[in-house]
């Protein structure tokens, strides 16, 4: 199994927010260190994900009622399909 290059990277940190850091950790009995990654990578990945969620979002504004917009069958079949998934689950 291949491990991931790690790098330091170092994140000077306000008392409470280091307290708080130090006190779950020890709760959880898990180095400081990997919650700080852990709660980095959420926030990336939410970074991410309301990056991608703006481009869509300008993108549909922009192109709205064009050739490039949402084709009418489509979305007519899409519609009817989540509905009857929906029901099924009910």
């Amino acid at each position: 199994m291949k491990t991931k290059k790690m790098h330091n990277f170092h994140v000077p940190l306000p008392d409470d927010i280091y307290t708080k850091l130090r006190d779950e950790a020890l709760r959880n009995n898990q180095p400081a260190t990997e919650l700080a990654r852990y709660a980095i990578k959420l926030w990336l990945r939410a970074r991410e994900k309301a990056t991608l969620h703006k481009a869509l979002s300008e993108f549909a504004t922009e192109y709205a009622g064009t050739d490039l917009d949402l084709d009418e069958n489509l979305e007519a079949l899409s519609i009817e399909y989540l509905l009857d998934q929906e029901g099924e689950e009910g």
